[in-house]
């Protein structure tokens, strides 16, 4: 599990292709590796992934078909959030994140907010028919690990405010328009509507 609190950015410096999926090799960049070791779970993009190898700064993974699908960003050369996975005695700084990303979402929309003097941007996201229903006004999402608010929800679209910190210290200070980002939408409402179901 993680928090969706951002510890650093890195970057993939490698991707080769393994027999079921891919290989990557990321530059951990200022992320503390000092407790990190092989069989530790990662946030990459906000896609839980288990290190294979751990050689000075750089973490290894091999990347699954089935995560291949779903997620999007581990190309050579892409900045990737990192964050470590929590102990059960850390703060949760944001929400439970669990590192399964439910899709990929696109970027319609990425400006500064007209109403404020502060620097905040207005990220608008477009999402899959089928996550959008999951999304609600002021829940929680994460976008690319990064835990967020939901400011507004209008059919498939949804927008975050983003604070100058997170700008300067995630990847979303760097999204353009049509950027395609890794969607995971609040553990409690899958669970609510497999519930309902039964």
């Amino acid at each position: 599990m993680f928090t969706g609190i951002v510890a650093a950015v890195g970057r993939i410096v490698a991707r080769e292709h393994a027999e079921s999926g891919i290989h990557v090799r990321v530059d951990a960049g200022a992320l503390d590796l000092a407790d990190v070791s092989v069989g530790d779970s990662i946030s990459v993009a906000g896609c839980c992934l288990t290190v294979v190898r751990a050689e000075l700064r750089l973490l290894a993974f091999d990347v699954s078909d089935e995560t291949l699908r779903c997620t999007t960003g581990l190309d050579v050369g892409g900045a990737v959030n990192l964050e470590k996975a929590m102990r059960l005695s850390d703060r949760l700084g944001g929400h439970l994140v669990s590192g399964h990303v439910d899709g990929v979402g696109t970027v319609t929309a990425c400006e500064a907010d007209a109403t404020d003097s502060q620097g905040n941007r207005q990220l608008e996201i477009d999402v899959p028919a089928v996550l959008a229903r999951y999304i609600a006004q002021k829940g929680s999402i994460a976008v690319d690990g990064v835990s967020m608010t939901t400011n507004a929800v209008a059919g498939t679209r949804f927008t975050v405010n983003l604070i100058p910190h997170t700008l300067a210290v995630t990847t979303l200070g760097r999204m353009r328009l049509g950027a395609r980002v890794n969607v995971e939408v609040d553990l409690i409402a899958r669970y609510v509507e497999r519930l309902r179901g039964a």
